[in-house]
């Protein structure tokens, strides 16, 4: 007997005080603060709602956990609810988002047959919601997933903004096509928020549009700071090193209560990382647009000298509900392994790590980045790319791609390396190479890494731009 898929659900969302970054900003977080307090007078009576297609996997769910913490902790209602769909509306909906990012994906087609499910299936989440807004509402409509609910939520009166974290920054006919499919359904929204300036699209009303980039939380379970013995514990659990991890490490989960790992990966590698091996990692999702398969072969053309070791790192293949390829990419990877040389073979790694514990995986991220010498995002297309971030705030050099708002973080040869081309997998394995072997470029690169995340990519920058954006919002259909 088939499950049955709920069209909308409420996440439960904590609550945290901005407060913690007064440590980390200083005197900057006097201006921080006057935001807040204005903030909390302006919205008073409102819900902000913000609506994605999953609550675990990926880089809005991760965005979507700590940024509205922080706006319910400075006092304001922010709720947050995920749309289900059967896997037909998902393959659908990955379809637009390879097209997005000018991308064939599985090569189908976006026509009657696709349109009448996409709205089939938004219509009952459609209904859902509106019975929850209210005209003093501001909803969020995240990606194309969502995009199709503009105009049933805007009949509530309540202002609707559509957020896309995606896009391409030269664009071609496929994106372009995606946008004909997507743009009957957007363009009444009250505004639009992209990630950078290159993503918005062609016919876009530029008087609707914000460009907030995204932002990481240093003090969530996937970036707070790990001791040695944690970081060790937390992967000896995990599998992927040796040793005994006297029960899991430990770490602090957003309510502030203990969290520990407790669970293990699933773990493909010929034994485990040996003490002291460099390790180059990728974190992210199994998609093609994210080239693991290109990141391996890469790597696996400069182990000459040393002993280099390779992690690929992303979800359980079935945990992510919006990724119908995750499984098909995974076997890819691991096909691409087994055809290496046993030696190669016996330097890559590969973790599929369980989400029954959002907060327990991230903690298995933030060892595996703190464990590595070297972080890659070697992205064929990106959004932005939060796992560069989160990188860069640990002090790692990153060797990513020029693509999208990876651009936007790294300064090329001084806060990391980016590759002009990421199809030259010589180029990458290079970079990688080049890193691995000179410890005094890796340190004055991490340094200059994390220094640029504390001055340009915290929550509390994020939080003061959404702030303003709605004061603007509600500014502007106030004189409506």
């Amino acid at each position: 007997m088939a499950a049955i898929v709920s069209p909308f659900e409420e996440i439960h969302v904590g609550s945290m005080d901005p407060e913690r970054f007064r440590a980390i900003l200083g005197e900057r977080f006097e201006e921080v603060d006057l935001g807040i307090r204005d903030g909390r007078s302006l919205f008073a009576g409102r819900s902000i709602w913000h609506i994605n297609s999953t609550a675990r996997g990926g880089g809005v769910a991760e965005l979507l956990q700590s940024l509205l913490a922080y706006v319910r902790g400075i006092g304001l209602d922010a709720r947050w609810g995920v749309i289900g769909g059967e896997p037909g509306f998902f393959a659908v909906t990955k379809r637009i988002h390879n097209l997005l990012h000018g991308s064939a994906g599985d090569g189908g087609k976006l026509g009657p047959d696709e349109r009448e499910l996409y709205e089939s299936t938004l219509a009952p989440a459609s209904a859902a919601v509106a019975e929850l807004v209210d005209e003093h509402d501001v909803v969020f409509l995240h990606d194309p997933q969502t995009a199709g609910m503009v105009e049933a939520l805007r009949e509530t009166g309540a202002a609707v903004v559509w957020r896309c974290h995606v896009g391409i920054d030269e664009p071609n006919e496929l994106a372009r096509g995606a946008w004909s499919f997507l743009r009957p359904y957007v363009q009444r929204a009250d505004a639009y928020v992209f990630s950078r300036d290159s993503f918005v699209w062609e016919g876009i009303d530029r008087d609707r549009v914000w460009i907030v980039p995204p932002s990481i939380d240093v003090f969530s379970p996937k970036n707070q700071e790990l001791g040695f013995e944690a970081i060790d514990a937390i992967l000896t659990r995990v599998g992927l090193i040796a040793g005994d991890d006297r029960g899991g490490g430990g770490f602090i989960r957003h309510d502030g209560s203990a969290g520990r790992v407790l669970r293990g990966a699933e773990i493909t590698q010929e034994m485990p990382i040996p003490d002291g091996a460099p390790l180059a990692t990728q974190v992210s999702r199994w998609d093609r647009l994210k080239d693991p398969v290109g990141v391996l072969r890469g790597f696996a053309g400069q182990l000459d000298g040393g002993d280099p070791h390779l992690l690929l790192a992303g979800p359980a293949a079935a945990a992510v509900a919006d990724d119908p390829e995750g499984a098909d990419v995974l076997a890819e990877v691991l096909e691409a392994r087994e055809a290496l040389g046993p030696e190669v073979r016996a330097r890559t790694h590969i973790a599929c790590l369980p989400m029954d514990d959002v907060e327990e995986n991230a903690a298995m991220v933030n060892a595996i980045q703190r464990r590595s010498e070297i972080v890659v995002q070697k992205s064929l297309a990106e959004g932005f790319g939060l796992t560069v971030a989160e990188a860069m705030w640990k002090a790692k050099p990153v060797v990513a791609s020029a693509r999208g708002g990876i651009q936007d973080q790294i300064e090329s040869g001084v806060s990391g390396i980016l590759l002009p081309d990421p199809a030259d997998l010589e180029a990458f394995g290079r970079a990688v190479r080049r890193l691995i072997d000179d410890e005094a470029l890796r340190l004055r690169i991490g340094l200059a890494a994390r220094r640029r995340i504390e001055s340009d990519f915290l929550g509390t920058r994020h939080l003061m731009q959404y702030l303003e954006f709605l004061r603007a919002l509600l500014a502007k259909r106030a004189k409506a």
